[in-house]
C-alpha cells in the first residue's frame, strides 16, 4: 500500500466502535518507563512532496555508472510488461497458504515456472524455488549425502572454480550435518577444473561432486569428462548453471549422456533487477528418482471429480511443517514474487529471445576482451572457451584502478585478489547484452588512462 487512505473521521469512528479514546490506547500495555517522548536524531517530519524530493536527490547522488561487474549478479534487460505484471496487487501479495488448493492462481504460476526451469535445465522435476543460488547449492549438497545411500563419507568435491559466495555458504549452512567439502584445482591456463585433479580421489567413496558451468572465472568446463569420472567412481553430480547461458549450452540434464542427478543456481538473471544484492531467487531440478528427497515445494497438475483441471502440492511432507527434525530441509519456502517474475520474463522471451539474449552477451564479453587487452597493461588471464566473463590480469593492484574508473563513472569490475591471491592483480568483468560497442569503448579508454596515469605517478 503506497498511503494511509483513512481520514482523521474514518480513525474516530474506528476508535469509537471499540471503546478506545486514541490510538495511544492501543499500547497502554506497554510500561509508561520503556516509552521515551522523542528519538534524538531524528529531524522533523517531511510532507509527501519534501520526501520524494529528499530521495530524489540521494538516488541522483548515487549516478548511474556504467556497469561491468557480475561475479554472480547480472545485469540484464528486463520487458517493462514484468514488474508491471508482477507488482499487481493480486500477484505482489499473494502467498500460497496451507489450504494451499484454495489459491489456484499461485499455484498454476508455480507450476508453469517448474516447467520451464526443468525444460531449461533439462531435467524432469523441478521445485518452486529457494532463496538463492548459494543456498540452492548447499541445499544441493545435503540433498546427494540424503540421496546417495552406498555412500557413507558425506565427502563432496567442491572446485575453486565454484563461486567463492556459494562455496563459504554451502559450509555454512551445512556445519554441525557431518558433510566435508574437499576443493578441487584449476589448471593455471585455462582456469578450469582438469580431470587429472581427481585422479587421487579414484576408487574412494565420494558421495558428490559439484560443477559449475560457465564456472566463476567465465570459463567453460568440461563438463562431459567431469561427469564421466562421477559415473565412473559412484559419485552423484551437482550442476550449478547460470540459467542464461542454457539458451546456447548443453543443458545439465545432457552432461556425460546421461545428465547430472541435482541442477541448481542463482535466477536472478530471469528478469530480477539487481536490487543492491537482492532479494533474489535460488532454482533446484533433479531426475524423477530423486524427487522425494528435494526440498521446497512441488506443485503438480491433476484433476478433479468432473474431470476439470486443477493444481496442488503433491509429495509435501508434514515433516516441512512441525517436524523440523524429520524435513528434506528448513528451507522450504520458495521466493514466490521473484519465482513469479522469472516466470513472466521466460514467457515473454521465449526460447529465441532467451538464446538471442545469450549469443549478444557472449559476443559483448568477446569484444570487451579484445578491447581491454589492447590497454598496455592488460591481457587476458585464461585460454578457451568463456560464457560472459572473463579474467584480467593488469600491471598494478586491481584496487586502485577500480576506484579510478569509479571516479570516471564506471564500474570496473570485480577485484579476485581476496579469494584467488594466487591469481595477483586480476580482474573479473562482465558484458551482458545490455552493453553496447560505445560502452565497451568508453570503459577501454578510461581504463588506459586510468593505467597511464597511476604509471605516471
Amino acid at each position: 500500500m503506497s498511503y494511509i487512505p483513512h481520514t482523521e473521521d474514518d480513525v474516530r469512528e474506528m476508535l469509537a466502535a471499540i471503546g478506545a479514546t486514541s490510538i495511544e490506547d492501543l499500547f497502554d500495555e506497554i510500561p509508561a518507563e520503556l516509552k521515551i517522548e522523542e528519538l534524538a536524531g531524528i529531524p522533523a517530519a517531511l510532507s509527501e512532496m519534501e520526501v520524494g524530493r529528499l530521495m530524489m536527490e540521494r538516488a541522483a547522488a548515487d549516478g548511474r555508472p556504467l556497469n561491468f561487474i557480475g561475479a554472480g549478479a547480472y545485469e540484464h534487460h528486463i520487458p517493462a510488461p514484468v514488474w508491471a505484471i508482477t507488482t499487481r496487487g493480486e500477484i505482489y501479495s499473494a502467498y500460497t497458504p496451507y489450504q494451499a488448493e484454495a489459491s489456484q492462481g499461485t499455484l498454476q504460476a508455480i507450476y508453469e515456472y517448474q516447467t520451464m526451469v526443468a525444460s531449461l535445465t533439462g531435467m524432469e522435476v523441478s521445485n518452486a524455488s529457494l532463496y538463492d543460488g548459494a543456498t540452492a547449492l548447499a541445499e544441493a549438497a545435503l540433498m546427494a549425502v540424503r540421496a546417495h545411500r552406498k555412500s557413507k563419507s558425506s565427502r563432496i568435491l567442491l572446485p575453486r572454480t565454484v563461486n567463492p559466495t556459494y562455496r563459504a555458504c554451502a559450509r555454512a549452512v551445512t556445519e554441525g550435518q557431518g558433510l566435508a567439502f574437499e576443493e578441487l584445482p584449476y589448471c593455471p591456463k585455462s582456469g578450469r577444473t582438469l580431470l587429472e585433479a581427481l585422479a587421487p580421489y579414484e576408487g574412494q567413496d565420494i558421495t558428490a561432486i559439484a560443477i559449475q558451468q560457465p564456472n566463476f572465472f567465465g570459463q567453460l568446463e568440461e563438463v562431459d569428462e567431469l561427469v564421466g569420472w562421477a559415473r565412473a567412481n559412484g559419485a552423484l553430480v551437482i550442476g550449478v548453471v547460470n540459467p542464461t547461458s542454457l539458451a546456447l549450452l548443453k543443458p545439465p540434464g545432457e552432461w556425460g549422456g546421461g545428465g547430472v542427478d541435482i541442477a541448481c543456481g542463482e535466477g536472478q538473471p530471469l528478469g530480477v533487477p539487481l536490487s543492491s544484492g537482492g532479494p533474489y531467487f535460488g532454482f533446484m531440478t533433479t531426475r524423477m528418482e530423486h524427487v522425494r528427497q528435494m526440498p521446497g515445494r512441488i506443485v503438480g497438475r491433476t484433476v478433479d471429480l468432473d474431470g476439470r483441471p486443477g493444481f496442488t502440492l503433491t509429495l509435501q511432507a508434514r515433516e516441512q511443517h512441525i517436524r523440523r527434525g524429520k524435513a528434506t530441509s528448513n528451507i522450504c519456502t520458495n521466493q514466490g514474487l521473484l519465482m513469479t517474475a522469472a516466470t513472466i520474463y521466460m514467457t515473454l522471451l521465449g526460447p529465441a529471445g532467451l538464446e538471442r539474449v545469450a549469443a549478444a552477451s557472449m559476443a559483448n564479453t568477446r569484444l570487451l576482451v579484445e578491447a581491454l587487452s589492447r590497454v598496455r597493461g592488460v591481457r587476458a588471464a585464461f585460454e578457451g572457451a568463456r560464457f560472459h566473463e572473463a579474467v584480467l590480469q593488469l600491471d598494478r593492484p586491481v584496487r586502485g584502478v577500480l576506484e579510478a574508473l569509479a571516479a570516471r563513472g564506471i564500474v570496473g569490475g570485480h577485484d579476485l585478489g581476496r579469494d584467488y591471491p594466487e591469481l595477483g592483480n586480476a580482474l573479473l568483468v562482465c558484458a551482458t547484452e545490455t552493453r553496447t560497442q560505445a560502452d565497451i569503448h568508453r570503459y577501454a579508454a578510461a581504463l588506459g588512462e586510468a593505467l597511464a596515469s597511476a604509471r605516471a605517478a
